[in-house]
């Protein structure tokens, strides 16, 4: 017997992303991304959108720099300027029903970043140690491919359904929570919290980036952001405010007006 309801292959996306100092830092590492590409150029999005996805494919990023008040800046930069060269060609050959290998794709992707953050970090005093998260997704009909590395954090609410962090926390303390030797509470307070184990850049020899994907429908939502953000909202808080159609500037503001130790950043993604 066929679905009465099958699911409906989502035709537009809309996004919304910001980016807080937070109430203690005086600068701002983290960074979002938003951009449109297809065969041909990408396309650099505003703060606030809704596109069809007919116009081409979507990425979403957020990213935590560490080491330096640019890394953040720079992290994005080299992550931009990667995407503009691996990104089209993939679209051309999926276009040419070439099988395009988004998980390698973006596997590549951040290994190209991670290397080029280490070459700067060789030949320019100031960069020396800079590194950064990086969680990005990207969107397809009916598709979004994700690659992860470091703690910030990709989320998703599927229509109808229960909210699931697709991202494994690349630290020790994350090891633990998914272990089940210590509960939420346990790890937003463990000492060690903010020491990775991964990281785009940073010295860093061993990169194993996370990467994976979701078929996803119209009315699915997705939540992409930095550390800062969830310091200051617990995981029922972020699956409340994502079913009630919370853009990413109220998660950032709440976040910082419960927390604000750190930089917070979020993009917001909903799928129509």
């Amino acid at each position: 017997m066929s679905d009465p309801n099958p699911p409906q292959p989502p035709h537009h996306v809309r996004w919304s992303g910001m980016t807080h100092p937070g109430r203690v830092r005086s600068n701002n590492e983290d960074t979002f991304l938003a951009l449109n590409f297809d065969a041909r150029e990408v396309r650099y999005l505003g703060k606030t959108g809704e596109s069809t996805l007919e116009t081409g494919d979507f990425v979403f990023a957020v990213s935590d720099g560490m080491g330096g008040a640019k890394s953040g800046e720079f992290a994005s930069k080299i992550a931009a300027e990667k995407i503009t060269h691996l990104l089209p060609r993939s679209f051309k050959q999926a276009a040419q029903h070439i099988t395009a290998g988004q998980g390698d794709v973006l596997a590549e992707l951040a290994h190209r970043i991670h290397q080029e953050l280490g070459r700067l970090g060789q030949y320019y005093e100031e960069c020396r140690g800079m590194g950064a998260t990086l969680s990005l997704g990207w969107f397809t009909p009916g598709w979004m491919h994700f690659v992860h590395v470091g703690d910030s954090r990709i989320y998703w609410l599927p229509k109808g359904g229960k909210l699931k962090q697709l991202t494994d926390d690349h630290s020790h303390v994350g090891w633990l929570r998914r272990q089940g030797r210590i509960n939420e509470r346990e790890a937003r307070n463990h000492p060690r919290k903010s020491i990775l184990s991964q990281a785009l850049g940073a010295g860093n020899q061993y990169l194993d980036p996370q990467v994976g994907s979701v078929g996803c429908e119209s009315g699915d939502r997705f939540l992409f952001c930095t550390d800062g953000v969830i310091d200051g909202i617990w995981d029922h808080a972020l699956e409340d405010m994502l079913a009630t159609g919370n853009e990413a500037g109220d998660f950032v503001l709440h976040a910082v007006s419960e927390s604000g130790k750190d930089n917070a950043s979020a993009v917001v993604v909903g799928l129509l």
